[in-house]
């Protein structure tokens, strides 16, 4: 089973996420901010790790970063956020990120790009 990290501030938000992605088999570990999913990367391999851009502590952008200076780099990252404009898609490409998703989202394009991501 295809383990996915869920980092977002908004309980809700993961929620959704979570009961999507669950719905169609994969595992899910969720993070409430940028300090937990870095933890939690740090210890724990996951096949897709879904950040949200702005959460408290590290952001989005800082944990993408940070774990590609380590020995995490393969790890796909998605970063899922209301922040598109063209500046912040950049800054996330800058950090490591690669692939880009905007809020709001249907969870059905979601279910179909993580497979995308994953096969």
């Amino acid at each position: 089973m295809k383990q996915i990290l869920v980092a977002d501030d908004e309980e809700v938000l993961r929620m959704l996420i979570t009961d999507t992605l669950e719905d169609e088999g994969y595992q899910i570990t969720e993070a409430e901010d940028g300090d937990h999913a870095y933890e939690l990367m740090i210890n724990n391999d996951f096949d897709l790790v879904i950040l949200d851009y702005m959460m408290p502590g590290r952001t989005g952008v800082d944990v993408a970063k940070e774990m590609s200076d380590n020995y995490k780099e393969n790890t796909p990252l998605l970063m899922l956020t209301a922040k598109t404009q063209g500046t912040d898609v950049e800054q996330s490409i800058e950090a490591g990120i690669h692939y880009f998703m905007g809020k709001p989202f249907s969870p059905i394009e979601l279910a179909m790009f993580v497979e995308e991501i994953l096969s």
